[in-house]
Formats: structure tokens, sequence, C-alpha cells
């Protein structure tokens, strides 16, 4: 069964996934935004940047995370400076890790849902006088909802299941920054098969429920 340090660190994995998802999508949106109508040169390098987490170990991102963060690092002058202490082995520390891990699996379905509009409702919607604003908040975002719902529930489910770059920015911190998956690490690192088999069947029940809504609910997201 669970134990308290099983729920502690259910509770800290869903606190994680959900500050991380939201800042996702308004960080995400104008990012998406730019990519999906610029025609600068530099949007293949933007667009590379942003998907670089696909491809890339985890431990990779988190080491040079942990560096720009550190003490020493730019990040990490930065937040002294300002008196807010060092993000490593944080709370904090693991959001802004995990925005950067799951980012690509919010911007680019965002992007896609953009793209899928095209021109003519943006140039009805001049036509009608409305305003840049009002085009996008009344036109744009209710015909990309199918890919936010998608961004949402991908962004979601990636930082629930994240380890090696939690693992290296957050540690494995009790009640502060030990997520799930390094709890169960932790179960089996001390032979505790039966705890760690409760918490994995509980992300893969996870895991299948949230794809069998995403495509059930949603079945346009597999093309968002």
């Amino acid at each position: 069964m669970l134990s308290d340090t099983d729920w502690s660190a259910i509770r800290l994995t869903l606190e994680l996934a959900a500050v991380t998802t939201v800042l996702l999508l308004f960080i995400g949106t104008p990012i998406a935004w730019w990519l999906a109508r610029t025609r600068s040169a530099w949007k293949g390098a933007v667009g590379a940047v942003v998907a670089l987490p696909i491809v890339l170990p985890p431990t990779v991102i988190g080491f040079y995370l942990l560096v720009a963060m550190g003490p020493e690092g730019p990040v990490g002058r930065l937040t002294q400076t300002l008196g807010l202490g060092g993000l490593p082995f944080t709370f904090a520390g693991l959001v802004v890790a995990s925005v950067f891990y799951s980012m690509p699996f919010v911007v680019q379905p965002i992007q896609n849902a953009f793209e899928a509009i095209g021109e003519r409702p943006l140039e009805t919607a001049a036509t009608l006088r409305a305003s840049p604003f009002d085009t996008f908040f009344s036109v744009v975002l209710p015909l990309a909802r199918p890919g936010y719902l998608t961004a949402g529930v991908l962004g979601f489910a990636h930082t629930v299941g994240e380890f090696g770059v939690v693992l290296m920015i957050g540690g494995n911190i009790p009640d502060k920054t030990r997520v799930v998956s390094v709890q169960i690490y932790d179960h089996v690192e001390a032979l505790e098969y039966a705890q760690a088999h409760w918490l994995a069947a509980g992300m893969m029940a996870f895991s299948f429920v949230v794809l069998l809504l995403l495509y059930t609910l949603n079945p346009t997201g597999r093309r968002a």
C-alpha cells in the first residue's frame, strides 16, 4: 500500500504539473503565435531551440540548467541579487526546469492549431474592423481550442513523468522536491518492489487515462 511519503510525492508531482502547465500555456502562446505567423529567418532556429528537449537527454538539460541557476551562474546571481535565494533544490527550481523540459509538448500543438486556422478568418475579422486584440481572443483562441486541450494534457502528463531533469535540479528532498518518479527510483534502489509497483502501476494507469481522454474528447488533437 502507499505510505505517507508516497502520498506526499504524488501531491508534489500533481502540484508541479499543474503549475508548470499553467505557466507553459501563458508562455507558449506568444511563442507559438510567432512561430505560426512569422516569416523571419530566425523561425527555424527558434523552433529548433523549442524542440531541443525532445531529442536531448534530460540529464543534459538538467546539467546546464543547474549551472545557469547555480551560485556562479547568470540566473543564480540574478536571483541572489534580487534576494530570492537559489533555485536549485527548491520547488521553484523544479518549476523552471519543468517549463523548459515540457515546452515543446505545449508549444507545438498550439502552433499547429494556429497554423491550421489559415488566413481567411483573420481577414474576415479585419474587414469587420476588429482589432488584432479582439481578433485573437474572439476568433483565434476559440478556433485553436483543440490545440490548447492537446497542449494542456500533454504538458501536464509529460511533467508528471519527468525524472532526469527533476533529479538534477531538485535532488531528492522529501516533501520539497521528491516527485513520484524519484520516489519509485528510491523504492527500487531499496528493493521495495511492492511499493514501487503501486506507484508505477498508478502512473501507467494515469498515462493511459490521460491519453484515452485526449483521443476520445479531442480526436482532432492528433492532428493539431
